[in-house]
């Protein structure tokens, strides 16, 4: 496969036309991390929000040593909202474990839900149990996706003290809330997880009752 011309990218990365910036961007994801990233940065600012969106997911995807600071500088510096939502679930890409304090400060501090959102779930890819409080505290948020993330985040951090608090949501009008249950319960092996996994895999929505038995599968291999 012929590689991308450098020379090129670096050039319609400072065109005046959006469409040249944005088929750039797209055109590193076939670009070494290591040479992907400096040009990244040129439009890590960009004026256009679809540009910056695209670099800042770019970055947990090609990943160097600079990608963690400079996606924790927009985390706490972009004034857009979406923008550091994004930049939240970059860092959990990076699976960086410097990320765990900043991801819980913008989980209490943001106020945007997005935001919020992002953060939580970048929590469960990071697999720390730190997560743990901030997590439970998520689930009594008025916001029904970020019930949605931390159960599933839970389930990925192994948090078998959860299993009490999520199986409040096995009867939740929401069906993707109870799909993440059905996912979350294949990862905490308990008594009560297993018999939440049969009740689930009963479930009239055919995506959750198909989670719950993947989990059951799962728990019965433990």
């Amino acid at each position: 496969m012929t590689q991308p011309n450098l020379e090129k990218i670096a050039t319609d990365l400072e065109s005046e036309n959006v469409r040249d910036r944005r088929i750039a961007l797209a055109t590193l994801r076939d670009v070494p991390a290591i040479d992907a990233v400096p040009l990244i940065k040129k439009v890590l600012h960009d004026e256009n929000l679809q540009v910056r969106s695209m670099a800042v997911f770019a970055l947990g995807i090609k990943q160097t040593d600079e990608c963690y600071p400079l996606l924790l500088d927009v985390l706490t510096n972009e004034a857009d909202y979406s923008i550091r939502a994004d930049a939240a679930g970059a860092l959990g890409y990076l699976e960086d474990i410097r990320a765990f304090e900043p991801l819980v400060r913008t989980f209490y501090e943001d106020t945007e839900w997005l935001v919020r959102f992002s953060a939580a779930v970048s929590l469960g890819n990071l697999k720390d149990p730190r997560a743990y409080d901030v997590l439970i505290q998520a689930l009594d948020s008025q916001e029904v996706v970020l019930q949605q993330a931390a159960i599933a985040a839970l389930g990925e951090i192994k948090a078998i003290n959860s299993v009490d608090h999520i199986l409040r949501f096995a009867q939740s009008e929401d069906w993707l809330v109870r799909q993440r249950l059905a996912e979350a319960l294949g990862h905490l092996p308990t008594p009560k997880s297993v018999s939440a996994a049969k009740y689930l895999a009963k479930d009239s929505h055919s995506q959750v009752a198909e989670a719950a038995r993947i989990s059951l599968e799962r728990l019965s291999a433990g």
